[in-house]
């Protein structure tokens, strides 16, 4: 099945990850744009419906299509189809996808999550998403440490930019109101990520630093929905990464 679909998917519905994509060699776009429509409808499931049982039911469709992955069954849909191809030619562990989806059930409820359980959230959605995008390279499984601790201050600058959306749906998906600390965290995780962590697989993070940067000095940016950067300072910063990391 064509990628056409994928790309229109991630094109429309995840912007920053497109622009990164497009930022990446050629040859890789194939390999990453399945993972990036898969995790775009799985995190879109819990928000199907205010019903909890109709949003279950979505996500456990996903879990079921990851399931017939497993099995060496394509399924005839237009993100499952390129995605069954990509796990069947790379060898991708589908205990990852399948924990992929797992992690999103917590976005159907409103409890606020304990440390423990937002640096799970956030490693087994982020975290996972870029390492199979690693392994669809064939990345030195040495360098994933490095790769998850990148993808997780990314992913925590993408949980503070859709703060206000969640919170304006009754969500507390942060597990502290200290956001500098939480957020230094983050630019630790990214320091010692990027030291080691290399490739088109982590190329999505091109924000991530300014973001969290912006956050630890306004903190009162996230609740505003203020935590953005200007179009010229995106476009500079993609630049650069595609350069430096690509």
């Amino acid at each position: 099945m064509s990628l056409d679909a994928c790309a229109a998917l991630v094109a429309k519905g995840d912007p920053d990850r497109f622009a990164a994509l497009m930022a990446a060699p050629v040859a890789a776009r194939a390999r990453l744009l399945p993972l990036y429509a898969f995790n775009l409808e799985v995190a879109r499931a819990p928000w199907a419906s205010a019903e909890p049982m109709i949003a279950e039911m979505r996500l456990q469709w996903w879990a079921d299509v990851v399931e017939e992955i497993a099995a060496g069954v394509a399924p005839a849909h237009e993100v499952a189809a390129p995605l069954a191809t990509l796990v069947r030619e790379q060898g991708l562990p589908t205990g990852l996808l399948a924990e992929m989806v797992e992690a999103r059930r917590a976005d159907i409820y409103d409890d606020r999550p304990d440390d423990a359980t937002f640096a799970a959230y956030i490693d087994q959605t982020a975290g996972h998403l870029m390492w199979l995008s690693a392994l669809a390279f064939g990345t030195d499984p040495k360098a994933e440490g490095a790769i998850r601790n990148v993808a997780w201050a990314q992913g925590l600058a993408t949980m503070l930019q859709a703060y206000p959306q969640l919170a304006a749906r009754g969500r507390q998906p942060l597990p502290t109101d200290d956001l500098k600390t939480l957020v230094g965290t983050g630019l630790k995780k990214l320091k010692i990520g990027r030291s080691a962590a290399k490739g088109a697989a982590v190329l999505p993070a091109w924000q991530t630093k300014a973001l969290l940067q912006l956050a630890q000095e306004h903190p009162e940016y996230v609740p505003q929905g203020r935590l953005k950067l200007s179009e010229i300072r995106k476009r500079g910063l993609l630049l650069w990464h595609a350069f430096r990391y690509a």
